[in-house]
């Protein structure tokens, strides 16, 4: 893992990078093997990423964070992302760090005070409660987990799954239907986002929903029952939890695509470093025509992915119109991946699906990337409104912007 300064980036960036690439090269990797299961080890790396100023970037200053920019902390995502446990090592690991975020915006002091500060502390744990197993979650309209006012209280039920992280949460941020049609008001501002504590009565996990055969992940299936919270407990206005959905979702979609490049990136070098020195049919695999092919395609899956990524974020940073970049990157990039690391598997024979290297996690997580953060399908429907949209006023597209 040999990371360069980038020419085009400021000089802090650059240090950033560096910094985080020698604790994920020369700390991290060489330990994956053992760092589900020490606990020493885990912390001691946490105190040399806190030394070097590199804890939870996406964190103002007064909470402990780095208080990157976004455009800076998607590059440094880029980094953290060759190994799967830098993004925990280094504080900022989903869904807490999507739930700080949005406690960054919407919560009152109180609520800062109450839930952020624990959990940025890691004194708590959280999840983000709203997909739900009887509706699309290709519409966050549909969503149907009622929240009804009752006195100074919010009373909630609902079905929800793959609410990840739940079985050790203390608790979760739930989209909940507070407005009705009949009620009036616009299908964005019917959907609150409310604070339920995990240990409230009628809030019932049924079970951890396995994925790909396992559930480390505790993606659970939760049943809200009659649950009672405090009005306090609503996060921002009443109505406004689609656009917190939406600022969650909209930049964690590009630091997901980051990840994504990272990993790859990752799985090239596992797959030239092999070819370079295994053995097979009377020669190095390097010389076989369809190994080349394999370094050829997956460069410019890398390439494209990257570049298309580092537009979409650079069009947000600047407060540009990044919809329709948004959705190329979320088809386009875990796609990619799944090209990338397929290719370093089938490079590496029975080496690749086992678990002696990463490449297994990477190819499962590619997969459900094409289904997180909403399908390929509604992205593609996305992408062809703006663009017909354009058209449609009389303008062309222009590539160039």
């Amino acid at each position: 893992m040999n990371i360069a300064p980038i020419p085009t980036l400021d000089n802090a960036v650059n240090d950033i990078r560096l910094r985080t690439a020698a604790i994920v090269r020369e700390q991290i990797i060489p330990n994956e093997a053992q760092l589900g299961s020490n606990q020493q080890l885990r912390e001691e790396i946490r105190q040399e990423v806190r030394h070097q100023g590199l804890w939870a970037p996406h964190l103002p200053e007064e909470y402990g964070g780095m208080g990157l920019g976004f455009l800076q902390h998607a590059y440094m995502n880029e980094v953290l992302a060759f190994s799967p446990y830098s993004a925990r090592l280094f504080g900022v690991v989903a869904p807490n760090s999507g739930n700080q975020k949005i406690l960054l915006k919407y919560g009152t002091d109180e609520q800062k005070r109450r839930w952020l500060e624990p959990l940025v502390a890691g004194e708590m744990e959280s999840c983000f409660s709203m997909t739900e197993p009887e509706q699309p979650g290709s519409n966050p309209y549909a969503i149907q987990t009622r929240a009804v006012r009752d006195g100074d209280e919010w009373v909630i039920n609902g079905h929800k799954w793959f609410t990840s992280n739940a079985a050790r949460a203390d608790f979760a941020i739930v989209m909940c239907r507070t407005e009705v049609e009949e009620e009036g008001g616009g299908a964005r501002e019917r959907m609150t986002q409310i604070i339920v504590p995990t240990d409230t009565p009628g809030f019932r996990i049924v079970r951890e929903v396995p994925v790909w055969g396992h559930t480390h992940g505790s993606h659970c299936e939760i049943i809200y029952d009659n649950v009672r919270v405090p009005l306090e407990n609503q996060l921002g206005s009443r109505g406004s939890g689609h656009q917190a959905a939406q600022d969650r979702l909209g930049a964690g979609r590009v630091f997901h695509c980051m990840n994504s490049i990272g990993a790859m990136w990752r799985a090239f070098d596992i797959m030239v470093r092999h070819v370079r020195e295994r053995e097979v049919h009377g020669g190095l695999l390097r010389e076989k025509q369809f190994v080349q092919g394999f370094i050829a395609d997956s460069y410019m899956d890398i390439q494209a992915a990257r570049l298309m990524t580092i537009h979409c974020a650079e069009v947000m940073d600047g407060g540009g119109d990044s919809r329709t970049d948004i959705s190329s990157i979320k088809i386009f990039v875990p796609a990619a991946m799944e090209r990338v690391v397929d290719r370093a598997i089938q490079a590496l024979g029975a080496k690749g699906v086992s678990g002696d290297t990463p490449l297994a996690g990477m190819y499962t997580g590619a997969r459900t990337l094409r289904l997180a953060d909403g399908p390929d399908e509604v992205h593609r429907i996305v992408i062809a409104k703006q663009v017909l949209k354009t058209y449609d006023a009389g303008g062309n597209w222009d590539f160039g912007v």
